[in-house]
């Protein structure tokens, strides 16, 4: 089931979320329904905090860039009580967008490599490091179960710059071909 997506300006997207246990409600549906989100919205990564969980899970499908790095091909992983334990190597800048933030996409400077402690679905542990592109779309949605968006790596003058259009956002000016839920409606609005 596709779940509507939480725009920017709301507050669950600001807290940390809290770990979660194997025993957690509907955690397998939780997970499907968010892949089929994500997928409905052209992601390649989706946090619970963007569907209104504040919890640390969330799923990332880099298949698309398989062209640029071929290591990606079937890159499809879920992620439960991730930590990270390093950032390294060089920062390089990508363009980045994010599903809670429509129509903004802005170069963002990130490690090349990081090393990540998590579990899967199945609650088997792992303690991997990824590079590249992957590491890149692990970090943003790790970010996003930290409390932290793309945007707050911005200058503080680009970031200002961008105020209006972030505004709009929270108030649901913005043309979506996916549900969300905006900060500023009661009721929310697709």
């Amino acid at each position: 089931m596709k779940l509507p997506i939480i725009a920017y300006g709301d507050s669950v997207l600001r807290k940390k979320g809290t770990e979660i246990t194997k025993d957690y409600p509907e955690l397998n549906n939780l997970i499907e329904n968010m892949f089929e989100t994500m997928y409905g919205a052209h992601g390649v990564g989706l946090a619970a905090p963007q569907i209104g969980l504040s919890i640390r899970l969330f799923v990332v499908d880099a298949t698309s860039f398989a062209e640029d790095e071929p290591a990606l091909n079937d890159f499809k992983k879920t992620f439960i009580n991730a930590k990270i334990i390093e950032e390294s190597g060089n920062k390089w800048s990508f363009n980045e967008g994010c599903l809670s933030i429509p129509d903004i996409r802005e170069d963002i400077d990130r490690h090349e490599s990081l090393t990540i402690s998590y579990y899967d679905e199945n609650w088997k542990h792992y303690e991997e490091t990824y590079k590249g592109l992957a590491a890149r779309i692990i970090q943003h949605e790790y970010d996003h179960i930290e409390g932290k968006l793309f945007v707050d790596k911005l200058s503080p003058l680009r970031k200002a710059m961008l105020n209006n259009k972030l505004s709009s956002i929270s108030k649901g000016i913005v043309k979506v071909e996916y549900k969300m839920k905006f900060p500023a409606l009661k009721k929310g609005r697709r």
